[in-house]
């Protein structure tokens, strides 16, 4: 059973939870993650690339010249295939990329990305993110108060933060930080937790994700 602290927007702890072995068991099923991550890569391709075959490209309509007694080999229209100007053959068409995946292997895709970032200690747990007023600076704050973040560095560690409901002032506050995804946690997946270096989630949070993924 792993126990983590919880802190506070100060960066002191306050408190420790104990998490639920249903969810946090350290195992890593890499088949599922891999599944979920291409599955979810797959949905976000927008299938626009087009081209135009003999019959959709425009003009083309007269036979260019007689079929016998020209000596030229014989066509039927400036927009054959072998022809500039002429259509394309098995070309790209509009398409749609996504699939679907069982749910199970989605559940069991963001339980080992959680798993991962627990057992590489990148994994912090905040009682409740609190901000005065909707400025950037204030939430800058408090991700220093809690030191994930630092002004000396040049390049910041990428952060998703999770929480059980986002407000207005909050939202404004979090939106301009670059090195920062935020989202709900009954929302997050696979690819999400991955994609960031860090997890950072509250307390209420925590138990919205564990209660969906028991």
């Amino acid at each position: 059973m792993f126990t983590l602290p919880i802190y506070n927007h100060e960066g002191k702890e306050v408190d420790t939870i104990k998490l639920n072995t249903e969810v946090f068991d350290g195992t890593q099923n890499e088949d599922s993650l891999h599944q979920a991550i291409e599955a979810y890569r797959a949905g976000q391709r927008k299938g626009l690339a087009s081209t135009k075959t003999r019959g959709e490209v425009s003009g083309g309509g007269r036979k260019p010249w007689k079929q016998k007694g020209t000596g030229r080999a014989r066509v039927g229209s400036t927009r054959s295939p072998l022809w500039r100007h002429g259509g394309v053959v098995f070309g790209p068409h509009p398409r749609e990329f996504s699939y679907e995946i069982p749910r199970k292997i989605k559940i069991l895709a963001l339980k080992t990305s959680l798993n991962t970032r627990l057992k590489e200690n990148n994994f912090m747990i905040l009682d409740e993110f609190k901000v005065d007023a909707p400025k950037t600076k204030l939430a800058m704050n408090v991700l220093a108060n809690l030191k994930l973040f630092s002004a000396k560095e040049k390049k910041a560690k990428k952060i998703l933060f999770l929480t059980h409901k986002l407000d207005a002032d909050l939202k404004k506050a979090l939106r301009n930080i670059s090195f920062l995804t935020v989202d709900l946690a009954k929302d997050c997946h696979a690819y999400e937790v991955m994609s960031s270096q860090k997890l950072l989630i509250t307390r209420s949070g925590l138990s919205d994700l564990t209660e969906r993924l028991k």
